[in-house]
């Protein structure tokens, strides 16, 4: 596992590089030289919190508002099996 560290500025200078980089181990953000946030890759916050999340609570998440998702809906209907 390799541990990353970059300051805010870095990352918004090249959010691709932390990405990458999330996927190799936490990246580390600094706000004035002083750790602030981690970067993990969904995979290893899934291994760390132990619980994975359904659609449903995905969806639900602060900030999924402004994405459109409307299934179609299926009409699924009943009929006795023909035995003849």
């Amino acid at each position: 596992m390799t541990i990353t560290t970059l300051s805010s500025r870095e990352l918004n200078q090249d959010l691709g590089r932390a990405k990458r980089a999330a996927l190799q181990g936490p990246v580390f953000i600094t706000d004035r030289g002083h750790p602030a946030h981690v970067l993990l890759s969904i995979a290893e916050y899934q291994r760390l919190t132990g619980k994975r999340r359904t659609l449903a609570e995905a969806l639900s998440m602060p900030g999924m508002e402004s994405i459109e998702f409307d299934p179609p809906r299926l009409d699924i209907t009943l009929r006795i099996p023909d035995f003849d």
